[in-house]
């Protein structure tokens, strides 16, 4: 499932309505942004899944923080607590600062848009990416499911881990 539609389908509507509104896009920019940086995000999460101790500290992050509250609470989007919890995701999925740029860059090319107005926002869809992930596998308890469902979009039907690890070891 890519990142857009898994928003949709928990409810972060509103969110990326929020998201749109402090960035100053309108929804179908918005929409290519976060579409330009889904592959990014979504490939790093789906990457700590080809580890056992990946996926427990995956499951920890998404059981402990409270990044649900992205989605529950777009208003909370334009917080500066908002960007240091995604700067921390975004720091732990894709390593550090070198690679966020790289991301924004590509990002920037992909949509025409202004690369620091992606720099500001890639904090912000991480933090969403996160909240869709947490509400979509309960709060990493059934995040196995999860997983498996957004390997199986990829491939046309629903994977069991055994076969999303190795789906993802090829990529990865």
């Amino acid at each position: 499932m890519d990142l857009l539609k898994l928003l949709e389908s928990v409810g972060g509507k509103d969110s990326l309505g929020s998201l749109a509104g402090n960035l100053g896009l309108d929804s179908s920019k918005t929409s290519a942004l976060v579409g330009a940086l889904a592959p990014a995000l979504m490939g790093a999460l789906q990457k700590q899944t080809t580890s056992a101790d990946g996926l427990a500290g995956l499951q920890n992050a998404l059981k402990s923080g409270k990044h649900q509250q992205y989605l529950s609470k777009p208003e909370l989007l334009s917080s500066v607590e908002s960007v240091t919890d995604g700067n921390n995701i975004l720091g732990h999925l894709l390593g550090g600062k070198t690679e966020s740029r790289n991301v924004a860059a590509q990002a920037a090319e992909t949509t025409g848009l202004d690369v620091n107005l992606i720099k500001k926002a890639l904090p912000l869809v991480a933090g969403l990416a996160m909240g869709a992930v947490s509400k979509s596998s309960d709060s990493g308890n059934k995040l196995t499911d999860s997983i498996g469902d957004m390997f199986g979009s990829l491939m046309g039907g629903k994977l069991d881990m055994g076969d999303a690890l190795g789906f993802a070891k090829k990529f990865f």
